[in-house]
């Protein structure tokens, strides 16, 4: 079975169609929440800080241009993970109201679960992404 990514909201869905993005974002727009697209090769659950592709769309009110957006991404980045986020801003803080994956690599080689005994019968986890074995730019190549 090839490795599925859940990350964010709808992850354990089958990828989402560009017209149900369009109709997320537009959710999103609707509730006044500004989006960014975002993207990375290094998907390690701990890594919540992805390159941001341009600046936070605090201005755009037409799902359109962020599809723009989206599409423009995909477009320099075919073998990255990138998702949408929306920020609710009503709580005075950067707060994530809404984050989805718009874009898989092809291949993704998964993760490996590592496991470490340390003292009085401790056990402690190391998630290893498969991908960070290869240098950056080249971690989804065929």
């Amino acid at each position: 079975m090839p490795f599925h990514l859940t990350q964010g909201t709808f992850s354990y869905l089958p990828d989402l169609t560009d017209d149900e993005i369009r109709s997320q974002i537009e959710y999103c727009l609707d509730n006044d929440w500004p989006i960014s697209v975002e993207y990375t090769d290094d998907p390690h659950p701990r890594n919540t800080y992805w390159e941001m592709w341009g600046l936070p769309m605090f201005d755009l009110r037409d799902p359109a241009g962020v599809m723009q957006e989206v599409q423009a991404c995909r477009a320099a980045y075919p073998q990255h993970y990138i998702k949408v986020s929306a920020y609710d801003r009503t709580k005075g803080r950067q707060t994530t109201a809404l984050s989805f994956i718009v874009q898989r690599p092809s291949r993704d080689p998964g993760f490996r679960l590592d496991r470490q005994e340390t003292s009085d019968r401790k056990v402690r986890y190391t998630i290893h992404s498969y991908a960070t074995d290869r240098p950056a730019g080249e971690r989804f190549a065929e």
